[in-house]
């Protein structure tokens, strides 16, 4: 006997009519571009969290999983957008990767990526103390990628 025949039958014993069965509760239908909004985080300036993300990424990057680092990085900055250390590893984590990556197409994504985090790197700190460094490598990377 199945469970839903079972419990029918408790409750027409209990003197319980079947119109009477609660509902099993059901999730409301949503457009699929409104499933999307629901999932997604909503970041909104969180210093700690941003700090936690961060200590997370230093961890993968000293096992040398970059890939993990930088997820971790990118996180940080969406919880503080003026983490500047943070935007500093994130470039140097894209860089990594960019430099394991096998096909052209995923080299220049990471060397893009790169490139993106060490100009928000200048533009949050333009005298911060990886700054001259930052300037270096974004002038070589740009050089890659005009290639």
């Amino acid at each position: 006997m199945t469970r839903r025949r079972l419990a029918l039958l408790l409750l027409l014993a209990a003197g319980v009519s079947p119109a009477q069965e609660p509902a099993e509760p059901q999730e409301p239908d949503l457009p699929e571009e409104d499933e999307d909004l629901v999932r997604k985080t909503e970041y909104t300036f969180n210093p700690i969290q941003a700090h936690k993300e961060f200590k997370v990424g230093e961890f993968y990057w000293k096992k040398k999983s970059y890939r993990a680092a930088a997820g971790r990085y990118e996180e940080a900055v969406k919880w503080d957008p003026g983490f500047a250390e943070a935007y500093w590893k994130l470039a140097l984590a894209k860089e990594k990767l960019a430099a394991e990556q096998m096909l052209d197409s995923e080299k220049s994504l990471s060397l893009e990526d790169a490139r993106r985090a060490l100009r928000k790197y200048l533009e949050v700190a333009p005298d911060g103390k990886h700054a001259k460094e930052a300037r270096r490598k974004l002038a070589k990377i740009e050089d890659r990628l005009s290639d």
